[in-house]
């Protein structure tokens, strides 16, 4: 049995086991579970409703000798999601807290998941230092973190578009082909989306704003400017490389100002 616990179970599981929180059985056939959805073996346990998420972070950090943290106390937009690989961030239930130098810390709900550790530990290229966490509340964090940009641009875009570029050249399209930058179906129909709904609502102009940790979109309708969307950061320059195609401006071109316009039809109605 106890040579059971050495090859199938992670530390926290063997600990739950030696500790009495868990029968060996149970322990495996949780863990095997894990396994095969993606979940975990944390997320089995809890699930099951043999233990709970807030008991099984104490025992973790207090078994091991790992910080415990409530994320709630966490501004969510502090956390440097592109640090991590947003498939490690999904297959392991893991997400980076803070980035400091040659080290990551990373928020997880067991601390002994070597598998887990040396994925990030070989991606970044950083030491790691496991931070535990409540299963209940990082689940919702690492789905909205690992969200593809592709997954989110679709959501705002959403699927009812009525317009066209009047005079998109063969140049441009073949330009924006050609570019490493412009490859997303999804950031296309995205603009258009926003072009769409800044004539409808009458705006006056269109305000594209990327800043360090967010991107953001206003309007100026009647003179107020507001915030109509915020597309995900990474895709700033996809977006600014796709207006400059439609605008019949120079993709290549970062440093210098450049004018340009477009013609678009609303409905071919």
């Amino acid at each position: 049995m106890a040579a059971s616990l050495q090859t199938t179970l992670s530390g926290l599981a063997r600990a739950l086991v030696q500790q009495g929180r868990l029968k060996e059985a149970e322990a495996e056939a949780f863990a095997a579970q894990g396994a095969g959805s993606g979940g975990g073996f944390v997320n089995q346990v809890i699930t099951s409703g043999r233990l709970n998420a807030k008991d099984i972070a104490a025992f973790a950090a207090e078994t091991f000798g790992y910080p415990l943290l409530d994320l709630n106390a966490f501004e969510e937009s502090h956390f440097p999601p592109a640090a991590i690989d947003r498939k490690l961030m999904q297959a392991h239930q893991v997400i980076p807290l803070t980035k400091r130098g040659n080290r990551i810390a990373v928020a997880l709900t067991d601390p002994t998941n070597l598998r887990a550790l040396d994925e990030i530990r070989f991606q970044t290229g950083l030491a790691v230092d496991p931070v535990v966490v409540e299963a209940s509340k990082l689940t919702p964090i690492v789905l909205r973190l690992s969200e593809t940009a592709e997954t989110k641009l679709n959501e705002l875009a959403g699927d009812d578009l009525d317009l066209e570029l009047a005079d998109e050249t063969e140049e441009a399209a073949s330009a924006e082909a050609g570019s490493t930058e412009v490859d997303d179906a999804p950031v296309v129909r995205f603009i258009q989306k926003i072009l769409l709904d800044a004539i409808n609502e009458g705006a006056s102009d269109v305000h594209f704003e990327p800043y360090e940790k967010y991107y953001r979109i206003r309007f100026r309708t009647d003179g107020v400017l507001r915030e109509i969307a915020q597309p995900p950061l990474v895709i700033k320059e996809k977006i600014a490389s796709r207006i400059k195609v439609i605008s019949r401006l120079d993709i290549s071109e970062k440093r210098v100002p450049q004018d340009g316009r477009m013609k678009l039809v609303l409905s071919k109605t």
